[in-house]
């Protein structure tokens, strides 16, 4: 297979759960799994944050709580992890590994094995692919803290035994989907590029299914 593959979108399990569900792309993945049909809990802070999820059954708490997770876990088939943080120019960030961490183990206890994480282009290899933008003023400015985190959350998922697949996405919009998005493992010539929230959601769905990435991070742009 090419390094670099077009991909048109499937159908998802029917029983999942979603971390950062009130998140922008958190939200678009709720809203596309409950329109294939699944059965869909998303995990949330509160519930005041969770208007606009209708259709999703609710679990307040804290991603990084194993017992919270377990409980959550509970029934369900697979997980899409879209969790955020904010910039942080200054202070260091941990609560993506945290909850990665909290994560496995409590999939391991429930016998959940399949998980899809979302990252973001500057992770891991793709680092140095995003733009002159991206790469020389908002990766090193704003960024990096953010980022030393997102590549210990894809070390911790590395090493999990689980049937992990990391989506990375190139730089976000909330422009409307095309409906399609090129997935690259090889980064050589890959310089900048966008994604709608959209597309990455359903993508993001699509590897709940198919083992095309398993055990793989794809970084997806148009």
């Amino acid at each position: 297979m090419n390094d670099t593959a077009r991909h048109e979108f499937q159908s998802a399990p029917s029983r999942i759960l979603v971390l950062g569900a009130t998140g922008g792309t958190g939200r678009l993945i709720v809203r596309q799994a409950i329109e294939r049909g699944a059965d869909v809990v998303a995990l949330v802070r509160s519930p005041e944050r969770a208007r606009g999820l209708e259709g999703a059954r609710l679990v307040v708490g804290d991603a990084r709580d194993e017992a919270v997770l377990r409980g959550a876990l509970a029934g369900r088939d697979a997980v899409v992890s879209a969790l955020g943080t904010p910039a942080s120019p200054f202070r260091e960030v941990t609560l993506l590994s945290t909850a990665t961490r909290a994560l496995v183990g409590a999939m391991k206890a429930e016998g959940v094995a399949r998980l899809v994480l979302i990252t973001g282009i500057g992770a891991g290899d793709s680092a140095g692919h995003g733009g002159f933008l991206f790469d020389r003023l908002l990766f090193p400015l704003l960024l990096r803290h953010v980022y030393a985190d997102k590549n210990r959350q894809e070390a911790i998922l590395r090493e999990s035994g689980l049937d992990w697949v990391i989506v990375r996405p190139a730089i976000l919009t909330d422009k409307p989907g095309r409906g399609a998005v090129r997935a690259f493992a090889d980064l050589s010539s890959f310089r900048g590029g966008s994604v709608s929230r959209e597309d990455v959601a359903r993508f993001a769905l699509d590897q709940l299914r198919a083992d095309t990435w398993l055990h793989r991070a794809p970084l997806i742009a148009w």
